[in-house]
């Protein structure tokens, strides 16, 4: 590729005003400049290399691993497509048929939609198998003329400036845009003028300029990526430089960081449809969407030279690698994508790894090596599916992955520790060396979850505190062998739900359901934190005020004020464990093993400590009455997304909780997880009774205090004073004592909701080092006096004091 790197550490954070403004009033009025109009076709020849290199990849062997059978594979599948080929009136492929009797926007006609994406899409895939080495098909010549009938046939029937689209938008403004110009490009050689014309003249009518005219609706985030790549690539095979040139610019307000609505935020947070985490869904395809079309256009007369790419650069290490453990991508800020059939935490982060590949080829050197680092640790350690063993994996990504794998001067890079939170989408991450942590809240800013396209029906108490953790070398399988076709909804691992019914797909197609609960958020040094979360359930009357505090070997869990009308048991899942097909790890509760017989189902009153062989440790301060249950589980994808198998699957589960019993009344409870800890050290922390003290765990106040580590943290749903913090308004408050005569107070307003806040610390301070600017007042002396102006702007961020003891 070209060398042309792009602008280099800006951090245009209160910049871009004018450039932003621009892009979103006048980019389209804007004409080509002088030499984006003179391109000629050497330009755009080069222009669809390029691209057909980022759709087909380079520097591979077709007869190694993995290429050999990953082209053996895509053979097999065109092949297949070619065979059972048969044009027809509303149809390419038998079954496959776009023609709708009543169209409309309906569930109906969003499937006849997709079937003609589908068609484009499998004719790609024919397109891909000619061109590709190593396939039994490159070059046949029936196979070409397979695809150019194909293209005829969809364009005539369906894909033409006569037709009004129905169904689902997305299909007809990226996905069949995208199949389309794809294969023209790839078999641009063999097409007549006449024919590409008509091709782009049927993207003109369903993709218009219009698309990009405004960031609002459907045109934002990762969705204005996509019609922008679009646009391009009809620019691309239309040799038209005022297409390429308007989707280049409008690519500009993708790059910008947000303080509301869908994109990135400056604390690493992303947001798509409104109101829904979405790094590992639309965040991916974004990175995906843009890493490609910078490449692209890097070089030409196009080439994007907005200084804010930088700030979309920045998004590799403070969005996306948060979420990325092991070679897998969380999936609470996957959606939807959860619930899709052949898809995993593993399988979603593989395309993404070598996205991040590719944007390092236009960052800094020092990015380029930090990324690569990153990238080969992840594909070190990931015991349970690698990257490089998936056998759906385009070219162009494994090609860019075994590259890195047998580059030779790129030392994989470690897991890194810290405590990272998102309070802009309501989700935290916490790493320690051997283990990893993530919570999942919704708010009145955050969904508790998204239904739609019939997909994700019982996701609906993903919102719930739902705690996933997976160890450095066991775990990594939790989320990715049918999990969430076969596990109980309503015992996710953390949350605290009602038992009462709720309907597949409850708050609605596209409603995004969120609470009326703005307390949620908490603070965080660095290394530890403090979270909360003003817990209201969907579609019925259970509340509860939730708290984990992070620390270095285990995370303390506390509820409090858990209240239920709903006629229905209210439970707390302590954890639920995957285990798979066969498995049975032994569960030991105050030093007793427990039968390992599925169906076995036990309560133990007063339990103090209990473990899970293999997988983790769980101690109960003040004592719980403790459920178990081992059970198999029998679902099927069908029952989660109309799209997946109706066929069943039997998974294992053993899962410990807490009832509160039915309709609950101020219940609470208590724990600290342990992951990866040995039984003996799980019983010997219930022992020291001393490390830990809970502090509060009321609807008023929740805290912590673990003196050896210096940490002392409270989460103020209410004015208050625990022990020696006092709050007067609403407020997360953690504190951390340091060796060398210094202490850090993080102080945070969760619920954007204080015009005004005091903080004292009952402990002898004698200067304040440093402070931010929303701290009006400081006193010193017997004890420290923190006074904030306006914290409702600072949308829950943390605040900062370092301060001198003595």
């Amino acid at each position: 590729m070209p060398a042309s790197p792009w602008p280099r550490r800006t951090f245009l954070h209160a910049a871009g005003g004018s450039a932003l403004a621009l892009g979103l009033t006048g980019w389209a009025s804007l004409p080509a400049t002088a030499a984006e109009a003179a391109a000629g076709e050497e330009e755009f020849a080069a222009l669809r290399a390029q691209w057909r290199n980022l759709i087909l990849g380079t520097g591979f062997s077709p007869t190694a691993e993995p290429f050999r059978t990953l082209l053996a594979n895509l053979g097999s599948t065109a092949r297949g497509h070619l065979s059972t080929m048969a044009p027809a009136g509303g149809s390419l492929w038998p079954g496959v048929i776009w023609t709708d009797p009543d169209p409309d926007l309906d569930a109906e006609s969003y499937a006849f939609s997709a079937r003609m994406n589908d068609s484009y899409t499998r004719l790609n895939v024919m397109a891909q198998a000619f061109c590709q080495p190593g396939t039994g098909l490159t070059g046949d010549t029936a196979l070409l003329e397979a695809v150019i009938t194909g293209l005829e046939h969809v364009h005539d029937q369906v894909y033409n400036p006569a037709t009004v689209p129905y169904g689902n938008w997305w299909n007809w403004q990226i996905g069949a845009p995208q199949a389309l110009m794809d294969t023209c490009v790839l078999i641009h050689d063999h097409l007549t003028e006449d024919q590409k014309a008509r091709f782009c003249a049927a993207v003109d009518h369903f993709l218009p300029d219009s698309a990009v005219g405004a960031y609002t609706g459907t045109s934002t985030g990762a969705n204005r990526v996509d019609l922008c790549r679009g646009i391009i690539l009809r620019g691309v095979v239309g040799e038209n430089p005022d297409k390429i040139a308007l989707a280049a610019r409008a690519l500009t307000p993708v790059f910008p960081y947000v303080t509301s609505g869908d994109g990135f935020y400056a604390d690493g947070s992303f947001i798509q449809h409104t109101s829904v985490p979405y790094i590992g869904g639309y965040g991916s395809v974004l990175h995906d969407g843009v890493g490609r079309i910078l490449a692209l256009l890097r070089g030409s007369p196009w080439q994007l030279n907005d200084p804010h790419t930088q700030l979309f650069l920045d998004t590799v290490e403070s969005a996306v690698a948060p979420f990325i453990y092991n070679g897998l991508m969380m999936d609470n800020v996957s959606s939807r994508g959860i619930s899709r059939q052949g898809g995993s935490d593993h399988v979603r982060a593989h395309g993404l790894l070598a996205t991040l590949v590719l944007l390092g080829q236009g960052a800094s050197p020092e990015e380029n090596a930090r990324w690569r680092a990153m990238v080969k640790g992840w594909l070190r350690r990931d015991y349970h599916y690698p990257a490089l063993k998936n056998p759906g994996l385009s070219l162009i990504r494994a090609s860019l992955l075994q590259a890195l794998q047998d580059d030779a001067s790129v030392t994989a890079a470690p897991e890194p520790v810290g405590h990272r939170l998102f309070h802009n989408m309501d989700r935290v991450t916490h790493r320690r060396r051997g283990w990893a942590a993530s919570v999942s809240m919704a708010s009145q800013r955050i969904a508790h979850y998204e239904f739609g396209n019939g997909e994700h029906a019982r996701g609906y108490h993903t919102g719930a505190g739902w705690l996933s953790w997976w160890g450095s070398d066991f775990g990594l399988e939790q989320y990715s062998d049918a999990y969430w076709p076969t596990v109980d909804p309503y015992r996710l691992p953390g949350i605290t739900a009602s038992r009462k019914p709720l309907a597949d797909g409850q708050g609605g197609n596209w409603g995004g359901p969120r609470p009326d609960a703005a307390w949620v958020g908490g603070t965080t040094d660095g290394e530890f934190g403090a979270t909360g979360q003003h817990l209201k359930g969907l579609g019925g009357t259970m509340s509860a005020r939730k708290s984990w505090f992070w620390l270095d070997d285990s995370i303390v869990c506390l509820g409090a004020g858990i209240g239920s009308t709903d006629g229905f048991p209210v439970e707390t899942t302590i954890d639920n464990r995957h285990l798979g097909t066969t498995g049975a790890p032994a569960l030991t509760v105050d030093g007793r093993r427990q039968p390992v017989t599925q169906g076995w189902t036990a309560t133990f009153e007063g339990a103090e400590w209990a473990h899970i062989e293999g997988q983790a440790g769980y101690v109960f301060p003040a004592g719980t009455r403790l459920g178990a249950v081992r059970e198999e589980r029998t679902g099927a994808w069908k029952d989660i997304n109309t799209g997946g198998s109706a066929d069943p699957i039997t998974r294992r589960y053993l899962t410990l909780f807490t009832d509160h019993g039915t309709d609950p009344v101020d219940a609470g409870y208590a724990y600290v997880l342990l992951p990866g800890a040995s039984a003996r050290s799980t019983q010997q922390r219930s022992c020291d009774r001393g490390r830990l003290k809970v502090l509060a765990n009321t609807a008023a106040q929740q805290g912590v205090r673990v003196a050896r580590l210096g940490f002392t943290a409270v989460n103020f749903w209410m004015p208050g004073t625990v022990d020696k913090i006092t709050a007067s308004a609403p407020a997360s408050v953690l504190i951390r004592e340091n060796r060398n005569g210094t202490a850090t107070v993080v102080v945070s307003d969760p619920a954007r909701q204080a015009t005004s806040l005091e903080v004292r610390w009952n402990r002898r301070v004698s200067k304040v080092l440093s402070k931010p600017s929303t701290v009006t007042g400081a006193t010193t002396g017997d004890a420290l006096t923190l006074t904030f102006g306006d914290l409702t702007a600072r949308a829950g961020g943390p605040q900062t004091i370092t301060v001198r003891l003595g």
